[in-house]
């Protein structure tokens, strides 16, 4: 059984920064893509990172230049910095990943979610 945690979630004033760690554990043959998305009350869930295999990275333009995320394949975390923070960032964060649990079989996790609020 695959599980994402994550962590670093709060409370942060505009302007401020903040990191969030997601963690894969359990059995698997390998990690693939993994992002970040959010969702605010009332919006759809969103994405807000994404990184490949090789480090390849993406984002939307509403946290393009803000947001930096980042892994570390042999702790298999991935990283979502997030600075300049504004209001509008307040949301529930989820970690997705993409996973091979075996040599040809491809599922999706998400993690339990981390509140981030950021007050003005």
């Amino acid at each position: 059984q695959v599980q994402l945690v994550e962590s670093g979630g709060g409370l942060v004033q505009a302007g401020g920064s903040l990191r969030l760690s997601c963690a894969a554990s359990g059995s698997f043959f390998r990690i693939e893509a993994m992002g970040w998305y959010r969702q605010a009350p009332g919006n759809q869930r969103e994405l807000v990172a994404s990184i490949t295999t090789d480090g390849t990275t993406g984002y939307p333009d509403s946290v393009k230049g803000r947001f930096t995320i980042s892994r570390d394949n042999a702790k298999n975390t991935v990283y979502l910095q997030m600075d300049s923070v504004k209001p509008e960032d307040t949301a529930v964060y989820y970690c997705n990943a993409r996973i091979a649990t075996m040599l040809t079989i491809i599922s999706y996790f998400w993690g339990q979610g981390t509140q981030v609020t950021v007050s003005s």
